[in-house]
């Protein structure tokens, strides 16, 4: 069996990977919307309706199988199910190019959540070659590469869409992916452990999920705010600019949060590793809660823009803090499987959120979808304080 890659080396090529990967799930965001009125919806409520189940359909299947991922990486390793990823996705994204009716995209956003959960598993595989006293600045790191990825990737999408048009952008996007993994299949190498099979060491680990729980309780309801709003900010910005260069414009105002997630998230990181992840959590969240009152109230396409970066600025303190506190929590042998479940609840949340946003804003209007979102935040932040356990790491076993 070939040695492992050191960590640091393993490091940047994941980070390499997952920047590729969310730069091309971020491709096509921008002009999503825009894209199902071309398959011949063209009233303003259905485009927001199918969008958002649209955006939804992937978390669907996303949400059941990421577990089974991750207890299979478990005993299979790591790297076989970041090859089953990249691979499924660049296929079936690239098959999104040539769909003619909105049911056949609905249809593929369904199977391309089977093949989801890259970036869960290179964080997942990262920890397991990581020394401990270099976990926090290595997870950091390579959430980075995600952070990149989601800021460039609008920008990219938005830019290629006013050239080459939307059906081309899906087949950039899926040879986008497909090189991101066969970057991973030439040059991680991963040492792997036979596992325990009893079924007394099976029921042991399922017991020491149970510390887990707040932290995936906590993704889900994060994720839903988060969410609901992503399906209907480019229509929404639509109703606020009426000049040139619509799609690149669009593709800024989903990309400014990720610019502001590259001043906000190592901030933050260094706040939590100070004061820790729950209080960390509790100051992102209500921040970002008070940073949609300018989007809600937004009179023209500058202040939509203050209040999506805004918001960029805490919103790197979640997902990190999560998967920091799944590390800490989590015992070795059943990392991967902790990480799946994780995972699934923001899939559950990505599939929760954008209908959730969808259907507020066609009955409601798009003040109501801020509105709303901002008292999941709220709420989200309540049931951190009220979990004082995330504040400690348990003392359990990990043979």
């Amino acid at each position: 069996m070939p040695a492992p890659l050191p960590w640091k080396k393993s490091l940047w090529i994941l980070w390499v990977a997952n920047f590729s990967i969310t730069c091309g799930m971020n491709l096509v965001l921008p002009f999503l919307p825009l894209y199902i009125g071309q398959l011949g919806v063209h009233d303003l409520g259905d485009v927001v309706r199918w969008t958002g189940w649209i955006v939804a359909a992937q978390f669907i299947t996303s949400f059941l199988t990421q577990p089974l991922w991750g207890a299979i990486a478990d005993r299979r390793g790591r790297k076989i199910m970041l090859l089953r990823a990249g691979f499924g996705m660049a296929i079936v994204t690239a098959l999104m190019g040539i769909v003619t009716s909105p049911w056949q995209l609905l249809s593929l956003r369904l199977l391309n959540g089977v093949f989801s959960g890259f970036i869960s598993m290179a964080v997942s595989l990262q920890a397991s070659v990581t020394p401990p006293e270099h976990s926090g600045k290595a997870l950091g790191t390579l959430q980075t590469g995600a952070i990149a990825g989601s800021l460039i990737g609008p920008l990219i999408g938005g830019l290629l869409a006013s050239f080459i048009g939307y059906s081309k952008v899906f087949f950039f996007t899926g040879a986008l992916m497909l090189c991101a993994s066969i970057v991973v299949m030439l040059f991680i190498r991963e040492e792997r452990k036979p596992p325990s099979t009893t079924k007394k060491r099976q029921r042991t680990q399922w017991r020491l999920f149970r510390p887990l729980l707040p932290v995936f309780a906590a993704s889900l309801i994060t994720q839903i705010g988060m969410m609901s709003i992503e399906p209907i900010v480019t229509v929404y910005a639509k109703t606020l600019y009426n000049g040139n260069h619509l799609e690149l414009l669009a593709g800024l105002v989903v990309a400014i949060t990720g610019i502001a997630n590259l001043f906000g998230a190592p901030t933050l990181g260094r706040v939590g590793d100070r004061i820790g992840q729950r209080k960390t959590l509790i100051i992102a969240l209500t921040m970002a809660a008070l940073a949609f009152i300018p989007q809600a109230f937004a009179l023209n396409i500058s202040m939509l823009l203050i209040g999506r970066f805004l918001l960029g600025l805490f919103i790197g303190g979640m997902i990190p803090s999560l998967n920091v506190l799944v590390l800490k929590l989590a015992p070795v042998q059943i990392q991967g499987t902790a990480y799946g479940f994780n995972t699934s609840s923001l899939f559950l949340g990505n599939l929760i959120g954008p209908l959730v946003g969808s259907h507020l804003a066609a009955a409601y209007g798009f003040s109501s979808v801020f509105y709303v979102t901002m008292g999941i935040l709220l709420l989200s932040a309540g049931f951190v304080y009220a979990n004082r356990s995330l504040e400690h790491q348990p003392d359990v076993k990990t043979t």
